[in-house]
């Protein structure tokens, strides 16, 4: 294979500092380097995200924008991306998000790069959109189906949406998230934190029902048991960006007095996480939207019990093996029945599925040919 121009756009950028998006891309980068692909890769970054900015990151060149990646500027922010790569000269361009992709029928009328966009979830349908965004994201999404060359879905939930809807077939990929083992474990030192614990990390969103998460772990409290982990499993940690909107902060201050509940400011260190992760007895995911989670599948990788929100797209990721709750009540069922060795044989299932589905190397393979074929 010739090496071809390959541009990467609608994330804040590499370093990964933000989210799923951003970790692809540096897995990807990597992944490429690794195998010395002959691809040129450009990523497209926020100069806002990046006080220092690298000319370079392992394999891919870093070209910066002066807008925000996220929020209304995202539009922007990945119309401006495109212009600069398709007036690169680049042959694919990796569009990740649909923020920008209203303006792809222009794009395609004057560039004859081949555009590859990765849909991400059905955003249109997350509960934080007001109706004018709903609209607009929807529109997007019909745009992004229309005129790319290649639709990336990363759930079949959401490529039989996308097939049901519009027509089209989607490549379906998912994420890698083995990345989340690869670091040395590193001790989070706080004061009262508990050696073992239920343990769960996301943004602090209604449709990732923490509300009903806390409402769970409230109701079951701590009891006076001789079996050790199924008082522990009634200890909850939580990671999240509870201080971000009056979501958070409210539910925060609600259950503030629960002496079972632990809620932990944002971390982004993998090797924290990694220490949070080991250290667990099962880990909680509640996100309802969105496709294929990269918190999930990296959970998957601990051989850890998973007890995971009942929706389409958390079955396809867990092949429908792992502990399904539908409400607060259902999930303080599956609390009170914890059993440690029965948790044994439901973490094995988990991790097989992550070992056999969740590789970033099998992942970016899957990302490179397409940009061949």
């Amino acid at each position: 294979m010739t090496g071809k121009k390959v541009a990467i756009i609608g994330t804040v950028g590499v370093p990964a500092i933000y989210g799923g998006f951003e970790t692809l891309v540096e897995n990807l980068i990597k992944c490429h380097e690794a195998l010395s692909l002959k691809e040129s890769l450009t990523v497209y970054c926020s100069s806002r995200s990046y006080p220092s900015k690298l000319k370079s990151f392992h394999s891919a060149h870093l070209r910066y924008v002066p807008l925000a990646a996220n929020g209304f500027q995202s539009v922007a922010y990945d119309i401006f991306s495109m212009t600069s790569a398709c007036w690169n000269r680049n042959e694919v361009i990796l569009l990740l998000g649909v923020s920008g992709a209203i303006a792809l029928p222009i794009f395609r009328f004057f560039s004859s790069a081949k555009f590859i966009t990765n849909i991400d979830g059905i955003e249109w349908r997350r509960a934080k959109w007001n109706f004018i965004a709903k609209c607009f994201l929807r529109f997007s999404e019909k745009m992004a189906v229309r005129f790319s060359h290649v639709v990336i879905a990363d759930n079949e939930a959401i490529a039989n949406y996308v097939k049901n809807i519009y027509g089209v077939n989607c490549h379906v990929i998912a994420y890698g998230g083995d990345h989340a083992l690869s670091v040395e474990k590193m001790s989070l030192n706080m004061v009262g934190l508990p050696e073992t614990y239920s343990f769960s990390v996301c943004r602090i969103e209604p449709e990732n029902n923490i509300e009903m998460i806390l409402e769970a772990f409230s109701r079951v409290g701590l009891v006076k048991a001789e079996l050790v982990d199924n008082n522990n499993v009634r200890k909850l940690v939580m990671v999240g960006n509870w201080s971000g909107s009056s979501y958070g902060r409210s539910l925060r201050e609600r259950f503030s007095e629960c002496d079972n509940i632990f809620m932990l400011d944002p971390i982004y260190d993998l090797r924290v996480l990694k220490g949070l992760r080991a250290n667990s007895l099962l880990y909680i995911h509640g996100h309802s939207a969105g496709g294929t989670n990269p918190s999930l599948v990296e959970a998957m990788h601990f051989s850890k019990p998973i007890f995971v929100f009942d929706c389409s797209y958390n079955r396809y990721s867990t092949e429908g093996d792992a502990m399904f709750f539908g409400d607060s009540h259902g999930l303080v069922q599956l609390i009170n029945a914890f059993n440690s060795t029965n948790a044994k044989t439901d973490g094995k299932k988990m991790m097989e599925i992550a070992s056999r589905r969740y590789l970033w190397k099998n992942i970016s393979k899957q990302y490179f040919d397409l940009f061949y074929d």
